[in-house]
């Protein structure tokens, strides 16, 4: 009897269910090593171009709130150990201010959930192409210009590696970096003793009645529910098998034939 026979790089067929708790574990080992690369000595320089990534977009949500409720930009300034700083004049300061962290959570669940389907991470792919280099604007740094350089040839590489699977990984690893930001930024200060303020710290002097552990304890509960949320939306919405993922994903500039 006749029987057809799959190319030799399909991947089998899988429940799945296995391969979304195969997300859920690789979302708990990124994040341990997000920890690491994020708060190390001498190691943290490796992610320094996703830390600009992360930063430049916290600061790109601000300017975006000031200048939609009628506010100027004076300066601006993005490093990956000092922080990001903006100087705005005028504007609705507490949706300015609000502004930063909301949009580094609700961005940051995006990207996650390109963790999840190789067709999302694929789209995704090319916002954190051009998000990796705009922060070079403002980057005299000749190391993370090289590092930013090599991060964008491995996600060119990423797209020819298993059709593109190896690219949820790159879009979850960033997408937990993002999410974590408001946990970043109080962790800098803390302990990293960072020259430009968290914005923790200014809800605490725009909102002196509030203690700035309220705030604190606040974005920390947030930022955690967020991170559970897109994860249980990522592992509802994204029911295909892997042999469905990667059929999906070859209908948008396919890799294979």
């Amino acid at each position: 009897m006749a029987r057809t026979v799959a190319p030799l790089d399909t991947p089998e067929p899988d429940a799945p269910k296995d391969r979304r708790l195969e997300v859920i574990y690789s979302s708990v080992v990124l994040l341990v090593v997000a920890f690491a690369l994020w708060t190390f000595p001498v190691v943290r320089v490796v992610i320094n171009p996703l830390k600009l990534f992360v930063i430049g977009w916290h600061e790109f949500c601000h300017i975006a709130a000031a200048i939609l409720t009628g506010g100027t930009i004076l300066s601006i300034s993005i490093d990956p150990n000092l922080g990001g700083a903006c100087e705005i004049e005028g504007g609705w300061a507490p949706l300015i201010l609000s502004s930063g962290y909301i949009g580094s959570i609700g961005f940051g669940g995006a990207l996650m959930l390109g963790g999840w389907d190789i067709l999302v991470a694929k789209i995704l792919s090319f916002v954190i192409g051009f998000g990796l280099i705009m922060p070079l604007s403002l980057v005299r740094d000749k190391i993370t210009i090289m590092l930013t350089i090599i991060y964008e040839i491995l996600l060119i590489a990423f797209w020819f590696i298993d059709h593109g699977n190896a690219l949820r990984w790159y879009s979850l690893f960033l997408g937990i970096l993002c999410i974590l930001y408001p946990f970043w930024d109080l962790l800098d200060e803390r302990f990293k003793k960072k020259q430009n303020t968290s914005d923790i710290s200014q809800f605490s002097v725009m909102f002196p009645s509030i203690p700035r552990g309220v705030w604190t304890f606040g974005w920390c509960l947030l930022t955690t529910g967020a991170l559970l949320g897109f994860s249980a939306i990522g592992y509802e919405r994204f029911a295909l098998n892997s042999l469905q993922m990667y059929e999906e994903a070859n209908t948008f500039l396919p890799t294979k034939h």
